[in-house]
C-alpha cells in the first residue's frame, strides 16, 4: 500500500490592512510588512505582467516613483 504525502499547511497570513501601505515610500512599506510577519514582500512597477497564482504569506506593492500606489495579498 502506497501512502500519499501529507497536504502541506500553508503559512498563516498576518492580520493586516493592505490600504495602510498605500502612500508610503517603498522602503518603509517593506520594513513595515516584514515587521508585521509577511514572509515575502514583492514590489512591482505599474503595468508589470505577473502570473495570477496565489501565494500565502506574500504581499505585493505596486510602486511608482518610490511610492506604493496599490497593495494586495497573494
Amino acid at each position: 500500500m502506497r501512502r500519499m504525502a501529507p497536504v502541506p499547511t500553508p503559512p498563516a497570513q498576518p492580520e493586516d490592512t493592505t490600504d495602510s501601505y498605500v502612500g508610503l515610500d517603498a522602503e518603509t512599506a517593506e520594513r513595515q510588512a516584514r515587521a508585521r510577519g509577511w514572509s515575502t514582500v514583492r514590489a512591482l512597477p505599474p503595468g508589470t505582467v505577473i502570473t495570477m497564482e496565489f501565494r500565502g504569506g506574500r504581499i505585493n506593492f505596486e510602486v511608482d516613483a518610490s511610492t506604493v500606489t496599490r497593495c494586495w495579498v497573494g
